[in-house]
């Protein structure tokens, strides 16, 4: 058994699978829209049709990975309202040089919580929300 994370973008997923390609060196390994589930409208898990909910085109589930990390993400109903509270994705580069890379990548557009800096349990440790509002540790190890 594991445990992984499940990002709902709520109709920004396809950026953000980008972003964090280019931020992080993510990889996307599987990408399904609603428009791809060969359930009929409406059916559990599929676009509503003409009605509220996600559009067809929207990302119904997609896996990534970061270093050796799988995550999971989806445009959910495609709200449009991004809500992470109460949980952060923590990324533990190598050193302080690839804790500074990573943390000002996730940083652009986004909210720095905590500066990166040196601590007495790391080399280089920050706290950032980026601009999707996910919060990220960036935890180099001492």
């Amino acid at each position: 058994m594991k445990v992984q994370p499940y990002l709902m973008f709520e109709g920004r997923c396809d950026e953000a699978l980008e972003f964090y390609r280019r931020a992080l060196g993510a990889e996307v390994t599987l990408r399904m829209r609603y428009q791809d589930n060969p359930e009929p409208a409406g059916a559990p898990g599929c676009a509503g049709g003409g009605g509220p909910g996600p559009r067809p085109d929207m990302v119904m589930h997609a896996e990534f990975t970061v270093g050796a990390t799988t995550l999971m993400a989806s445009d959910g109903m495609g709200s449009g309202q991004c809500s992470f509270q109460g949980i952060s994705l923590a990324l533990s580069p190598a050193n302080a040089d690839e804790a500074r890379r990573y943390f000002d990548a996730l940083a652009e557009g986004g909210k720095v919580q905590m500066p990166l800096t040196k601590t007495f349990f790391s080399q280089a440790f920050g706290m950032v929300a980026d601009r999707f509002g996910v919060p990220w540790m960036v935890v180099a190890p001492e």
